[in-house]
């Protein structure tokens, strides 16, 4: 009898454990998955050597797909202990995205009080905070500001990242020691190889907000240790009743082994609430490249139906307008870092030179 007591005082004392911890402590299990399909035209045909449009199901159009852990747990004193972990993936293929990695797009942990936090890990940098606030588009994967530079979306591995707020004002510093572990960085005696750095300051205030910042990535073996490609870029955005407006600009500066690349990059949009569950958004682009008579522009229209806070269908049309050779895509230019080129070029699926393009996409999203 007394054994029996004693096993049933120990199972009714099991349940209060995990209830003590959890209120100390939470994890968060969320996600988004994003798919539709994509009318492109002047996609080049491998087989005739021309060009000719494709249907196609797109995956990752306003949101890339993606599911992550995030948790938090009170040290006390405001102080908490954080993490995420994020990972990136293809809904129309299961494929992985960010090279394959598990947790490609955010696998961090850190400390978090009123003033900011303090993370190590992987990150989004600075410059991909900045493009998600004050692009029309929010940084959408396609048919955004990364059609005209693919770097604004950024990360980086082996990183250290402390952003936060004080009142009105925004700031963010990012120093990574090897941005792409898989091509390279963290090299015993070169401390260039594979670095990234960036800072960011801002300001908002009611129905104003703006922000300053500047990124510089280094190349990521000791053969390239020596190129280096730097951004500037302003941002604003102003609220008022439904609306909404957008204005940025990015300097770019590539300096390569055998050549340099110098071009600048604007863009305006805004975005207006119809009704509560109409919201239509559009934004231009353009790309003035330096010594180049091949600036290209992007035209983007978008509208979203919210059937509820987790789920939209959604439409876009967008026109990529290519002039004197130069090759931009609705899917961007090619990466450019350590290509030791003058010129911008495409990437294979994209335009051939001097094409311009047309695309346009219905697709569903759905957030948990």
């Amino acid at each position: 009898m007394k054994t029996r007591i004693a096993c049933l005082a120990a199972m009714a004392v099991l349940p209060a454990l995990p209830a003590k911890a959890q209120a100390q402590g939470n994890i968060t299990l969320y996600g988004v998955v994003d798919a539709g399909v994509e009318y492109l035209t002047h996609v080049p045909n491998t087989r005739t050597g021309g060009s000719d449009s494709v249907m196609r199901v797109s995956a990752g159009n306003l949101s890339n797909s993606r599911w992550g852990l995030r948790g938090s747990e009170d040290l006390g004193g405001g102080l908490k202990g954080i993490f995420t972990l994020e990972s990136g993936f293809d809904l129309d293929t299961g494929n992985a995205n960010q090279g394959g990695r598990l947790f490609g797009r955010q696998a961090f942990v850190g400390l978090q009080n009123q003033y900011g936090a303090l993370t190590l890990g992987r990150h989004q940098t600075v410059l991909f905070d900045f493009s998600v606030a004050y692009d029309p588009m929010a940084n959408a994967t396609r048919y955004s500001v990364l059609m005209h530079d693919k770097w604004m979306s950024s990360r980086a591995d082996n990183s250290v990242k402390l952003t936060g707020k004080l009142g009105a004002v925004y700031y963010g510093l990012f120093y990574s020691t090897g941005y792409d572990s898989k091509s390279g960085g963290e090299i015993p005696g070169d401390y260039k190889a594979g670095r990234e750095w960036s800072a960011a300051v801002g300001y908002d205030a009611g129905p104003l907000s703006t922000r300053v910042v500047y990124d510089e990535v280094r190349g990521s073996t000791v053969a390239t240790a020596g190129n280096s490609e730097r951004r500037a870029s302003i941002g604003a955005r102003y609220s008022f009743g439904r609306a909404r407006a957008f204005a940025g600009y990015r300097w770019y500066y590539g300096d390569f082994t055998t050549s340099s690349l110098r071009t600048n990059l604007y863009w305006l949009g805004a975005s207006y609430q119809v009704t509560p569950a109409i919201t239509v958004t559009g934004a231009a682009y353009y790309t003035d490249v330096r010594h180049s008579g091949g600036d290209p522009y992007s035209f983007v229209l978008s509208g979203t139906y919210a059937f509820s806070k987790r789920t939209d269908l959604y439409a876009t049309a967008a026109y990529a307008q290519n002039r004197n050779g130069s090759a931009m895509g609705l899917s961007g230019f090619g990466p450019s870092l350590n290509a030791s080129a003058t010129t911008l070029t495409a990437t294979t699926e994209q335009v051939r030179a001097g094409q311009s393009q047309f695309g346009a996409i219905i697709g569903v999203r759905h957030r948990f």
